[in-house]
């Protein structure tokens, strides 16, 4: 059984977009060595991370630009 990698002091970041009154926001964890994106609701960090493939999140950012 595969485990996935704690994200206990992964680095979250937010969209330079995002604003500081607390919206809908998404945070992100660069970097993961699983070549994988962590994605987090900024209201909620302790809770679900979404785990997507780095190939699909670049399509998803490619195409909100």
């Amino acid at each position: 059984m595969d485990t996935a990698p704690s994200l206990r002091n992964t680095q979250w970041r937010k969209s330079s977009y995002s604003g500081n009154t607390g919206g809908e926001c998404v945070e992100v964890a660069d970097n993961c060595p699983t070549g994988a994106v962590p994605v987090r609701d900024s209201k909620n960090p302790s809770g679900p991370v979404v785990t997507v493939g780095a190939g699909a999140w670049q399509v998803f950012v490619d195409g909100l630009r």
